[in-house]
């Protein structure tokens, strides 16, 4: 199965699902993090086709069975996330899967001290308006302990599964 890793990060999460046999594709905007990625793969023994994007201007232009992110989707402005949902959601096989995790703003939770002002947090609930085509798996909001930044605090999120039953009933 072909999966796409978007925000991968230092690597760990498409290590994981390379070693776990999926055909894997991630990016991140840091270049040392795509380093440390590649990197990662080699040292672990599998393949994982690395490169650095940026979410607010690069685009699919080819289909996954799995489009994942953890931790990533809030640097997507509010004004940008339909045409990026959508662009994901085209490039998703029949039957292929999303599986994100987004941060969400809580009145009642301060702001983390390492906060960056770059991140754009969902509101409740919000991830789950651009699949209201699509079977959602699974949906979830949890606030958990951070300690980022070396300094406790906690964050919220909305957790979503969502099965791409529209394409494969057209």
């Amino acid at each position: 199965m072909r999966l796409l890793d978007i925000g991968c990060g230092e690597g760990r999460h498409a290590v994981f699902f390379a070693r776990n046999g999926y055909s894997v594709t991630a990016f991140d905007i840091s270049s040392v993090g795509v380093a440390k990625t590649l990197r990662a793969a080699e040292e672990a023994g599998v393949a994982v086709n690395a490169f650095e994007a940026d979410l607010h201007s690069f685009r699919l232009s080819e289909e996954y069975d799995i489009v994942f992110s953890t931790g990533t989707l809030h640097y997507v402005p509010q004004p940008l996330r339909v045409e990026v949902f959508d662009n994901y959601k085209r490039h998703t096989a029949p039957d292929g899967i999303h599986a994100f995790s987004v941060l969400v703003q809580k009145p009642f939770i301060p702001k983390a001290p390492d906060a960056e002002t770059s991140a754009h947090h969902f509101i409740s609930g919000e991830l789950f308006t651009y699949y209201h085509d699509w079977r959602i798996e699974l949906c979830n909001e949890a606030i958990f302990d951070c300690l980022s930044g070396g300094v406790p605090h906690q964050h919220a999120a909305n957790r979503m599964i969502a099965r791409n039953v529209h394409a494969a009933m057209e």
